[in-house]
């Protein structure tokens, strides 16, 4: 299969092509490879390799028909585990780390058929909404090699974008998949909480405010993932029923009455919204209306800057855990000499965050998580930009050194809300570019991000609808309903 076939694929063509004998899996991950040599120099979107064995295993899937038989993937190098492989999150401390296991994850993906070539950049531990670690430079923006893919799931985002793969693991904390999505042309959705739970082991992601899925070029191939990795573990911490019907089943159909659609162009922490993030919002909208469905301006009752503060909180306290427990295992006290500046930071303000303010933290989650829920009892779906501009430049977002060594020192001579603040402080900038994504996170509400506009710098930027909690179905139908429609603007990867 030449190149310029392959990059138009999406995986439900490519598992079509190896189920009718007309290519096979083996072919698959020879043509991918090739296109990740041709194009991961300049992006930067891969960040280890298994063309051998991945080789071997699609040898091995020959005549195996499953959802996405052949399709080629890519893991995130962070909560993504396969047994023998590096999985390091980005961290200078874990770089030699190898899987021992594989996450519950990775499984469901190798019994839909898909075949494993390697993993992709992050942030070290996926701690910002862009991607680019020391450990191993920055993932660049496959419509601008000057500007970022995004993060944390800048590395997936990149590589389907870029043509690589058609479709690539990911996972969202705060607007993970939404936000490279947003920047890369992509669909992004981030499921209910407890639909996908990453596991062995791994019960509460962030409390519940990360979940693992995937990201895509196509609505098909997102809906076929969720039906592939919609689960229920009786292990995990949440628990979201099994959608019997399917979603691949009833994306398609038309939705059964006029809907009724609340939106804001206003950022919940009232930083600014660029024109085209408006602009984007706005023909959408228009779009609808044309359809017959209602919309309306709202003002969701809810303190986006306390929400935002209490989620800092909680990263903060879960850095803490993470490092104090590999304290344990390395035998050794950490310093800022060892991780990245921003997780130091979270990591020594996490050290003194209390038991009862990071317990009253939680609540402010179930708060929210009410408020939307009762929003939702009149409104089908909360519809806003996904990010308030296109994407930044490469290094844009990374503090000079100056400034680190300034934010250190102050950290160090601050206890308790100062610290806090300083967190605050320190992640304002990107929290500028993506002020809308993390209600979902802290709700558990699904939300996913469409490619429905470009900027005038020819950069995409997504529109996010979210819905009632469970409701990925409506998601999906509206994303169809998009997708047929002349909006839709996905990024075209383009011969190298």
């Amino acid at each position: 299969m030449k190149t310029e076939t392959y990059i138009t694929l999406d995986a439900t063509d490519i598992a079509e092509l190896v189920g009718n004998n007309e290519v096979s899996p083996k072919e698959m991950i020879q043509v991918a490879y090739n296109r990740l040599l041709e194009v991961n120099g300049q992006l930067n979107a891969v960040v280890h390799t298994r063309y051998e064995r991945a080789l071997k295993e699609a040898d091995d899937t020959k005549g195996i028909k499953e959802a996405f038989s052949g399709a080629p993937i890519l893991l995130k190098n962070l909560s993504q585990s396969l047994i023998g492989e590096p999985l390091t999150a980005s961290s200078r401390l874990l770089k030699d780390n190898i899987a021992q296991v594989n996450s519950n994850i990775v499984s469901k993906l190798l019994k839909g058929g898909t075949v494993v070539l390697g993993s992709t950049n992050t942030p070290e531990f996926g701690l910002k909404n862009i991607s680019e670690p020391a450990l191993y430079g920055p993932t660049r923006n496959p419509c601008n090699h000057h500007y970022s893919a995004g993060g944390s799931s800048g590395g997936a985002a990149a590589a389907v974008a870029g043509g690589i793969v058609p479709v690539a693991g990911a996972s969202d904390g705060g607007g993970s998949i939404r936000i490279p999505a947003s920047f890369t042309g992509l669909v992004g959705l981030k499921p209910t909480r407890g639909r996908t739970p990453v596991g062995p082991g791994v019960g509460r992601q962030w409390q519940g405010a990360a979940i693992d899925f995937v990201l895509t070029k196509s609505v098909r191939d997102c809906a076929g993932m969720l039906d592939l990795l919609q689960v229920v573990q009786p292990e995990a911490a949440f628990q979201t029923p099994i959608f019997q019907k399917g979603y691949r089943n009833v994306m398609e159909e038309s939705f059964d009455q006029p809907l009724k659609i609340g939106y804001s162009l206003q950022s919940p922490v009232h930083t600014p919204v660029s024109e085209e993030a408006k602009r984007a919002v706005t023909h959408a909208l228009k779009f609808l209306e044309s359809l017959g469905h209602e919309v309306e301006e709202v003002d969701i009752p809810i303190d986006g800057v306390e929400l935002m503060e209490q989620y800092y909180l909680m990263n903060a306290g879960e850095m803490a855990g993470l490092l104090q427990s590999m304290e344990e295992v390395f035998n050794r006290p950490f310093s800022s000499k060892d991780m990245e500046f921003e997780s130091w930071m979270l990591y020594e303000a996490g050290k003194n965050v209390r038991a009862a303010d990071f317990t009253r933290s939680l609540a402010t989650w179930d708060l929210a998580a009410t408020r939307m829920m009762e929003f939702h009892l009149s409104h089908d779906f909360f519809i806003t930009p996904t990010t308030a501009f296109t994407a930044p430049k490469i290094g844009e977002l990374t503090h000079s050194s100056g400034a680190q060594e300034k934010y250190i020192e102050n950290m160090r001579s601050s206890s308790g809300k100062k610290q806090l603040d300083l967190i605050y402080e320190m992640f304002l900038p990107s929290l500028t570019y993506t002020p809308f994504t993390q209600l979902a996170n802290l709700t558990g509400q699904p939300a996913i991000s469409l490619p429905l506009h470009k900027g005038e710098n020819d950069l995409p930027i997504g529109v996010q609808a979210m819905a009632m909690k469970g409701r990925e179905d409506q998601l999906l139908k509206l994303a169809k309903l998009f997708e047929q429609s002349n909006l839709w603007q996905p990024q075209r990867s383009k011969k190298a």
